[in-house]
């Protein structure tokens, strides 16, 4: 299973348009190769170096879709993110560079969850749900 941008590649840098410092709007993501027997799709982003400070969770993805193009509206429930609202928040260090992870998880079930929960609720639903993973990491700094 893979999860793609046609704007930034693994380990590139993610450019301005998707961060706090340009119009901060999600970026566009295909997803590749899902596994046989997956009923749903899970994104989580997260910052590697902001004590995994969560940027977007989505989940109840069908696992038909391939990807999310720039600044989709999505019709997939969407949980609060760690600057306290729902939806997607882009990268917005407060210096250095960091490392963006977003992560696609093939599930076995449909997560029966509220619009606006939190990761830690995510989380607990996922566990012992999870077919495979696969992850995209993304640059962006400020100095």
């Amino acid at each position: 299973m893979m999860i793609l941008s046609d704007t930034f590649e693994d380990k590139g840098s993610i450019p301005s348009k998707y961060t706090c410092d340009g119009d901060n709007i999600s970026p566009p993501l295909r997803f590749q190769n899902i596994p046989n027997g997956t009923v749903s799709l899970v994104i989580i982003m997260d910052d590697i170096d902001a004590n995994n400070f969560i940027h977007w969770i989505i989940w109840n993805i069908p696992p038909n879709i391939s990807g999310f193009k720039e600044n989709e509206d999505l019709s997939y429930p969407e949980g609060k993110n760690s600057f306290g609202f729902i939806g997607y928040g882009g990268p917005c260090p407060p210096s250095g560079k960091h490392r963006y992870r977003f992560t696609l998880y093939a599930l076995d079930t449909m997560l029966n969850l509220e619009e606006g929960v939190t990761i830690n609720v995510l989380e607990k639903a996922m566990k012992g749900h999870i077919i495979e993973e696969a992850e995209l990491i993304g640059l962006y700094g400020r100095w």
